[in-house]
C-alpha cells in the first residue's frame, strides 16, 4: 500500500505546484502550451530512451504482455466505436478517446507502484513497450494526418511514426537494449538530464490547466468523460484479469502485476498529446483528472483482493 500512496503523493504535489504557480500569477496559460511542447519534443523522447535502453526486452515479452495487449485492444475498440459512431467524433478525437481508455500511466505512477507494491520495476516494461512501439506510433499516424491536407501515400504512412520524436526516442532505446551497445557518458548524461524535464513538465502543465483552463467537468462532455473513466478503471483491469487468469493461467504476484498495471489511470502524456494537436483538450484533461483521482481506490481494491 505504501507504493500506491507514494506514487499518488508525488503526482499530487507536482500538479499542485503548477496549480499554485498559476493561481499566484507566476505563469499564464501560455506556459502550459510551452511546457507541453517542450515535454513532447525534448523531455519525453529523452525519458523514453533512458528507460527503454535499460529494459530487459526479452523479459518484457511475456504472458503479462499478452494479457495487457488484450485488455488494451478490448477497451480501445469500445472507445473507438463509441466516439466514432455514437458521439460522432472525427478520427483525431476518436483516437484520443481510445488513448484515454487504454493508455496507462506506466511511467511516473506505474514505476513507483511497481517498485513498492509489486517489488519489480520491470512489471511495467511490457506496457511501456506496447504503448511506445505500437499504440503511440499508430495514434500519431492518425493525428499527424489530421493536420495534413495531403492525400497520404504508403511511404508517408509508414515513415510518419519515425518522424515523431516520441517514437524515435523509444525505438532508439529498444535498439540499444537489444544490441547491448554501450552509450558513451557524453551522450547518456545530457539525455538523462533532458529526461528530467518530462515528468515534472507534464504534471506542472496539467496543474496550470486545472487552474486556468476550463474547470474539471466543464468540457461539456460529462457523459463521455464518465464512460471513458469507467472503461479505463473497471473494464480494462477486468479484461486483463480474465485473460491472465483463465486464458494464460497466471496467478499470485504475476496476476496481481497484470491487473494493477491495467488499473493504472490514463497517462498524463495523453493530455500533452491532446494539447500538441489541439484536439479534445478539455475532455482528455477531465478523463486524466478523473482516472488519476479514482484509480487510487481501484488500485487499493485490486491490491487488497489479489495480493
Amino acid at each position: 500500500m505504501t507504493g500506491v500512496l507514494e506514487g499518488f503523493g508525488v503526482i499530487t504535489v507536482v500538479i499542485a505546484v503548477g496549480f499554485v504557480l498559476a493561481h499566484l500569477g507566476v505563469v499564464t496559460l501560455d506556459y502550459q502550451w510551452m511546457l507541453s511542447r517542450l515535454v513532447f519534443f525534448v523531455g519525453s523522447p529523452a525519458l523514453l530512451f533512458s528507460v527503454l535502453a535499460d529494459t530487459d526486452v526479452g523479459g518484457a515479452l511475456s504472458k503479462a504482455l499478452v494479457a495487457n495487449a488484450a485488455s488494451v485492444a478490448a477497451v480501445a475498440v469500445i472507445a473507438l466505436v463509441l466516439a466514432r459512431w455514437r458521439w460522432r467524433r472525427g478520427w483525431a478525437d476518436t483516437t484520443l478517446a481510445a488513448l484515454c481508455a487504454g493508455y496507462v500511466n506506466a511511467g511516473n505512477l506505474g514505476l513507483p507502484i511497481a517498485i513498492y507494491v509489486l517489488g519489480d520495476a520491470s512489471a511495467v516494461a511490457g506496457a511501456l513497450l506496447l504503448q511506445l512501439l505500437v499504440l503511440a506510433p499508430l495514434a500519431f499516424v492518425v493525428l499527424d494526418q489530421s493536420e495534413s491536407m495531403e492525400r497520404p501515400t504508403v511511404l508517408t504512412v509508414l515513415s510518419r511514426p519515425f518522424r515523431n520524436p516520441l517514437t524515435v526516442g523509444a525505438v532508439v532505446g529498444v535498439v540499444v537494449a537489444l544490441t547491448g551497445v554501450p552509450v558513451p557518458r557524453w551522450v547518456a548524461d545530457p539525455i538523462d538530464l533532458l529526461a528530467g524535464l518530462a515528468i515534472p513538465g507534464m504534471l506542472i502543465a496539467f496543474g496550470i490547466s486545472l487552474r486556468l483552463g476550463p474547470k474539471p467537468g466543464a468540457s461539456g462532455a460529462g457523459t463521455q468523460v464518465a464512460i471513458l473513466t469507467v472503461v479505463k478503471l473497471a473494464v480494462q483491469p477486468l479484461v486483463a484479469y480474465l485473460v491472465a487468469r483463465f486464458a494464460l493461467g497466471l496467478d499470485g504476484s504475476a496476476l496481481l502485476a497484470v491487473v494493477v498495471v491495467a488499473g493504472l489511470p490514463t497517462a498524463q502524456n495523453v493530455f500533452v498529446t491532446a494539447v500538441r494537436y489541439d484536439r479534445s483538450v478539455a475532455v482528455v484533461r477531465d478523463v486524466v483528472f478523473a482516472t488519476t483521482v479514482l484509480s487510487f481506490l481501484t488500485i487499493l481494491a485490486i491490491a487488497a483482493l489479489l495480493a
